[in-house]
């Protein structure tokens, strides 16, 4: 098979990745630190992240579907694997051959896997106040759950990235299921839980979006390193005179003589239009490029009148810190994540 190379690359620092997760390992206090790496790893490559960070000592880890856990076999020894999508009819063949646990979220779910699960053991959400997944409380403590052999009963918190009371109410709601629920693990904290302090530990934290370079609360500010670095391959360098227009909608309009760099991406890889007239840019050897024009499906322009001899084929580092982009494109630090779309080949270094 010949071997295409890509016009689209990630640069993965895994060096970085493996900080992230040891700063919020130690944030967790006595409380395990797991990883949430479904939607293949926040879009960064599940089985790579994986790996760097069991090789870390990382021992627990969370996908969304059955069909992302069966993407991971076989997994490296000694790791658990839990899927929060929980277990529908369709998925019972999977759950009793793949070794992961089912996150079971509903009364539905939880009567399933108590008569085809085999007695094997499972997860458990139950909903403090997210409205999304999980038992109720009061289905949780009606005896529903009673006989299962439950590893981790787990909780979500909804508002973990604000100051909000409804962090405290979850919190206690919470504590009170532990009381009465018998688990052999509890975990309530996700990224943004961790930073609340230790109380919202418990004994296992499932950090997502900070591991991978976000910064999900102003405590994580200054200790969370980028991991995510896109960058693109240039087509060609053209000159733009004076008075003439780049791209669609002729929204950007050249003021002097310039030189215009056209490089292979667009809002078919995640990159997406919002980015356009909020400062936006790249580098080109340390020298800043600002980003003109509208974003087209796989084509972007910059401005490299000062960037020195950049000609075709070199390649552009886009600016791509997720708190800076996500202030300036309106999009979330996840949607800056999970977008980036598959014709990027992906190096970890």
């Amino acid at each position: 098979m010949i071997a295409i190379p890509s016009p689209l690359r990630l640069r993965l620092m895994s060096d970085a990745l493996v900080a992230n997760w040891r700063w919020l390992a130690a944030q967790s206090g006595g409380a395990a630190c797991g990883a949430a790496i479904k939607a293949d790893g926040y879009g960064l490559g599940a089985r790579a992240v994986m790996q760097h960070l069991a090789a870390a000592g990382c021992r627990d880890f969370f996908v969304a579907t059955w069909i992302e856990a069966a993407a991971l076999m076989p997994l490296p020894r000694g790791v658990s694997l839990s899927v929060l999508h929980g277990v529908g009819a369709d998925d019972m063949v999977a759950a009793r051959t793949i070794p992961a646990r089912p996150v079971l979220g509903s009364i539905e779910q939880v009567r399933r896997w108590r008569e085809a699960g085999e007695g094997r053991p499972c997860d458990v959400m139950v909903d403090t106040g997210m409205s999304r997944l999980g038992l109720r409380p009061e289905e949780a403590t009606s005896g529903a759950l009673d006989g299962l052999a439950i590893e981790t009963l787990l909780s979500h918190l909804a508002s973990a990235d604000e100051d909000s009371e409804q962090n405290g109410r979850q919190l206690a709601a919470f504590c009170a299921l532990r009381q009465t629920i018998p688990a052999r693990r509890y975990s309530l904290a996700n990224s943004a839980g961790v930073c609340l302090g230790a109380d919202y530990a418990f004994d296992l934290t499932r950090p997502g979006l900070a591991l991978y370079g976000g910064t999900p609360r102003g405590e994580a500010a200054g200790h969370i390193r980028q991991v995510v670095f896109p960058e693109a391959r240039v087509l060609q360098v053209r000159s733009v005179r004076a008075g003439e227009t780049v791209g669609y909608g002729a929204t950007w309009t050249a003021q002097r003589d310039c030189r215009i760099a056209v490089a292979n991406m667009g809002y078919a890889d995640g990159y997406l239009r919002c980015h356009a007239g909020t400062g936006a840019g790249a580098t080109w050897q340390t020298r800043a490029i600002p980003l003109v024009g509208r974003v087209s499906m796989d084509l972007i322009a910059f401005d490299v009148s000062g960037a020195g001899a950049i000609g075709e084929g070199d390649w552009i580092g886009l600016d791509y810190d997720l708190p800076t982009a996500s202030a300036a494109s309106g999009l979330s630090q996840y949607e800056l994540l999970t977008g980036l779309g598959s014709r990027f080949e992906r190096y970890w270094r």
